[in-house]
């Protein structure tokens, strides 16, 4: 580490990259102190590169947290990965994250592999430190250690808020000088219909089966402000679409008699209306997409 003159202002883009479920947007949460990114069990949960903004006096950091490189399967795998070899290649920063609760595996040898050649610090963090006992993460530390070279090793726990904020000073040292990028009071540049997206499919990836949330896309077709008449009431009204692979995955998704639909929607509504600040009408459809995930225009449709 160097040190640092408290009078620089300092001010860049850092990534999170790893294997799937190991941490990456529950960490950026936990740096930027408010929900950003959706957090599943469920592995490939983020699909898009999601910006955090951390702003305190002397620095800006621009966390940006991007799904987990793997061996793709499908085409929308092959983009993912694409996508975040071309975000680590734009950062100041690299922090490769690492479950304290896994040994280190053929995934992360590859990763490694992976970011041997980047031009920005690799910054090795150790996640989930909480789950374990101190003499596996010691363990872990020196597995990580002997994995690559790196410009410093952070065990960190977001749940329990161990080292968040060592890791943000780690991180904050090796961004270059300069203003603050965005205004003050600013947590994420991804707009409003997107993050409304991504909280209604957070909410249909809980209780799946394990080859279904892969399959799961949402759209937002419309959002209707009240009447001038009903103004009163201020409903937004918000009609969106789930898309599946196959109509076997439509029945799971709307359960018996659409029960399980609408926990869904009362899941997802409750969160729109967090982010919002404000009643919400949710009106959620599953449509079928036969193998989206593999079809180039269909992809294309659902934004990626």
């Amino acid at each position: 580490m160097t040190d640092q003159d408290d009078t620089v202002h300092r001010s860049g883009f850092a990534c999170f990259v790893g294997r799937p479920n190991v941490g990456k947007s529950t960490l950026m949460n936990a740096l930027v102190g408010e929900k950003v990114a959706i957090m599943s069990s469920r592995p490939q949960t983020t699909r898009r590169a999601i910006r955090g903004v951390l702003t305190r006096d002397d620095a800006q950091l621009v966390v940006v947290d991007t799904p987990g490189l793997h061996r793709p399967r499908t085409l929308l795998g092959e983009r993912l990965n694409d996508l975040v070899r071309e975000t680590f290649a734009e950062v100041d920063v690299i922090g490769f994250c690492l479950p304290a609760d896994e040994k280190v595996g053929p995934g992360d040898k590859w990763i490694a592999r992976e970011l041997a050649d980047a031009k920005a610090p690799v910054v090795a963090i150790v996640t989930k430190v909480d789950a374990v006992s101190r003499e596996r993460v010691a363990e872990h530390l020196l597995a990580v250690s002997q994995l690559g070279e790196w410009a410093d090793i952070v065990p960190v726990s977001s749940v329990k808020d161990i080292q968040v904020d060592t890791l943000l000073d780690v991180l904050v040292q090796h961004l270059p000088e300069g203003p603050a990028l965005y205004p003050e009071g600013h947590v994420t540049d991804e707009p409003e219909d997107v993050r409304i997206a991504e909280l209604i499919r957070e909410a249909a990836l809980e209780g799946v089966r394990d080859e279904l949330p892969h399959s799961i896309a949402v759209v937002i077709e419309e959002m209707v402000e009240p009447d001038s008449e009903d103004a009163h009431r201020d409903v937004l009204e918000i009609r969106a679409h789930l898309f599946v692979e196959r109509e076997s995955q439509k029945g799971i998704i709307i359960g018996r008699g659409g029960s399980r639909l609408k926990e869904v929607g009362a899941t997802a509504r409750a969160g729109i209306e967090r982010l919002l600040g404000r009643r919400v009408y949710l009106d959620l459809h599953v449509k079928v997409a036969k193998d989206w995930q593999r079809d180039p225009k269909q992809l294309g449709r659902l934004g990626f």
